[in-house]
């Protein structure tokens, strides 16, 4: 029987600690970030990973209870398991903040793949930049609706989505295609949806997006429609929320307040009458007559209904704010007049 050195005795330890169950694996998690986690976190990592559903979970925090750490300490569970096909598909604008997540709180590699970065890949001898277990994969949702064929062919270990109510329309026929595309070619993957904003208008919304996890979690459309679609009565909601309860976890601000978690500083709303000056009112009345103007080219021959509440704002502001704005606007005319003479 050959002897094991220091070195075999303290991986083989690490090994088995990582292949632990329930809280002892999830540990290890913990014991690596950077970054000062709250209990309802924790909790809700722990949903996730425990979920009795296997296709996925909707983690809806309201805003700024700290959703992106949930989801940062799931991705960092799996990477301790050495599960590595790990794809994050956030908005193209939240790309790099989330690669800084990982990396500054949790020690965790990560590339940002759009077009240059997908080509420069393939050019350096990686025909696949997707399947790359030695990083997180983060890219936009346009950019893995057009590279639907290719994720399709990985076998992904988790899919995380950021603002995932961009998806609660994909029930819809004749709407959504993108939506579509995604929740087709990740239909077997399991996959942690992030959103504050689960419904706006309509249950239906959220059908949707428990879809986008299972399709078959409620059954077909009409289904849904005819239990809850319109329905506001107590008892049939309250069985919504059970019947959810294996799928979806939402934390409440005032409840986390409550229970002392969270300190949020409190703010008192408090209402000023104010009276401007005649002058000032003069001006706002000219400046309101002159954008009202049908005659007027400065804003074109349709106004932007945005460029002229933006120019209301900006009066709203201050003297100086709006004189500024007046002059852009006169410099932009006469350049057009300079061209138009030239």
């Amino acid at each position: 029987m050959s002897e094991y050195t220091h070195y075999h005795s303290k991986y083989f330890a690490h090994r088995i600690m990582l292949h632990g169950r329930n809280d002892e694996a999830f540990a290890k998690s913990l014991s690596t970030a950077r970054v000062e986690m709250k209990p309802h976190q924790v909790e809700a990592a722990r949903f996730a990973l425990h979920s009795p559903v296997s296709k996925g979970v909707i983690l809806a925090d309201e805003v700024g209870l700290g959703k992106t750490i949930e989801a940062c300490l799931v991705i960092a569970q799996k990477w301790a398991e050495r599960r590595r096909h790990v794809l994050l598909i956030v908005p193209a604008s939240l790309r790099t903040q989330w690669q800084q997540e990982l990396q500054e709180k949790f020690s965790l590699p990560s590339v940002v793949l759009d077009a240059k970065t997908h080509r420069e890949a393939v050019k350096d001898g990686q025909a696949r930049p997707f399947d790359n277990p030695a990083a997180i994969i983060i890219t936009s949702y346009q950019y893995a609706a057009r590279k639907h064929d290719e994720l399709h062919r990985i076998g992904w270990d988790l899919v995380v989505i950021d603002e995932a109510h961009r998806l609660r329309n994909v029930y819809k026929k004749g709407q959504s295609a993108q939506a579509k595309k995604l929740r087709d070619v990740l239909a077997s993957r399991f996959k942690v949806l992030l959103t504050a904003t689960p419904l706006q208008n309509s249950l239906m919304e959220l059908y949707g997006l428990v879809s986008v996890i299972d399709d078959s979690f409620f059954g077909d459309e009409q289904s849904f429609r005819g239990m809850y679609g319109r329905t506001t009565d107590k008892l049939t909601l309250q069985s919504l929320r059970r019947r959810l309860s294996p799928i979806y976890k939402r934390h409440l601000r005032r409840d986390i307040q409550q229970a002392g978690h969270v300190n949020y500083t409190k703010r008192i709303a408090v209402t000023f009458d104010f009276e401007p000056h005649d002058r000032e009112a003069k001006l706002y009345e000219g400046l309101s007559e002159y954008l009202q103007r049908p005659d007027s080219i400065a804003f074109g021959s349709k106004p932007n209904q945005l460029v002229l509440i933006g120019a209301r704002k900006t009066l709203g502001s201050s003297i100086a704010a709006i004189t500024l704005f007046l002059e852009n606007v006169i410099a932009r005319l006469r350049k057009c007049q300079r061209s138009r003479r030239g």
